[in-house]
Formats: C-alpha cells, structure tokens, sequence
C-alpha cells in the first residue's frame, strides 16, 4: 500500500464517519483535527481503532501523540513510517 491509498482511506474515515458525508473540500490534509473540532479524546481512540484494524499494526501508547494523529498529513506519515513505506 502507498501513500496515495492510505491517505485516501484516512480521508474517506474521516469524511464518513467524523465529518457524517459532507463533502470532501472541507477536509484540509494539513488542517488540525483537533482545532477545526473534528476530533477529540473519544474520536481519537476511534482513529486509533481505525489506523490498527486497517493497516495491521498496534499503535503503541507512547505514539498516541497530536504530532502522529492532528492532521491527515501527519496520520500518512505515521502510517507510513509503521509500514516501513
């Protein structure tokens, strides 16, 4: 898997089920989750289950950081750098 597809399966999570269908130019690869008041503690933990039931790995504590998850950029990479891509 690249890139490509895990962005664009991380945007169609968010899109579907954070942000209930609205259309896809409201999400910003670089716009902060958690400041737009997409995502808080309880969000956050469902994008974890997400990133692990999808992708195959755990995500450890110590990773479970606004740096790895606040943007759609910074979740591909994190993805990214846990598959090695």
């Amino acid at each position: 898997m690249n890139q490509d597809e895990i962005r664009q399966r991380v945007r169609t999570m968010i899109l579907e089920r954070m942000l209930e269908g609205q259309d896809a130019s409201v999400l910003g690869d670089d716009m902060s989750l958690e400041r737009a008041h997409i995502v808080d503690s309880v969000r956050a933990l469902e994008m974890i289950v997400f990133i692990e039931e999808t992708f195959g790995f755990n995500v450890e504590n110590e990773d479970a950081v606004p740096e790895n998850f606040d943007t759609v950029n910074n979740i591909v990479a994190y993805v990214g750098r846990k598959m090695a891509l």
